[in-house]
């Protein structure tokens, strides 16, 4: 296997792969340029020997969108076209095809966000943090509710409720 080299590309000179399956709204593209503000562009792109994108179509949209004249890049020597083509769609999909350890990433969310880190960086949407009972907020945030009496009691088992 050849050593992998990063070069350094115009994005004027890089190439969109026209038949593109993956989409990118502009929210997306928005997270992606703030993702590469806060930890910098540490995902090369990868293209072919004419500059043609193989994968990191969002990444250089959102750097055009930063005003970055360059982006980091690694040339995919000697592909087919058919191998091109496939690479385009795997690199996506393979991706989603894999899961989370829901209580490690709740873990480490709500420790983020003790350390005052910008949740919204990690790209997840509040209605996945909240369905999956993760706290964007530290604890210590929460109001105190106090003491409050329940109405009613089972007169079988004791149980209070409203």
């Amino acid at each position: 296997m050849p050593t992998l080299q990063i070069n350094y590309k115009s994005t004027e000179n890089l190439i969109p792969y026209a038949n593109n399956s993956r989409t990118h709204s502009d929210d997306q593209i928005n997270q992606v340029a703030s993702s590469i503000k806060e930890f910098g562009f540490t995902n090369p792109v990868l293209i072919d020997e004419q500059g043609g994108i193989i994968a990191g179509h969002g990444r250089v949209m959102a750097a055009k969108k930063l005003g970055l004249a360059e982006v980091p890049t690694i040339t995919l020597e000697g592909l087919t076209k058919a191998q091109v083509k496939a690479y385009v769609i795997a690199d996506n999909q393979l991706a989603l095809n894999s899961g989370w350890d829901m209580n490690a990433l709740k873990l480490e969310v709500e420790t983020l966000s003790e350390m005052d880190f910008d949740i919204d960086l990690l790209g997840f949407d509040d209605s996945f943090l909240d369905n999956q009972q993760i706290a964007k907020e530290s604890p210590e945030e929460f109001k105190d509710i106090g003491e409050f009496e329940l109405e009613h009691t089972c007169p079988k088992c004791g149980f209070e409720y409203d």
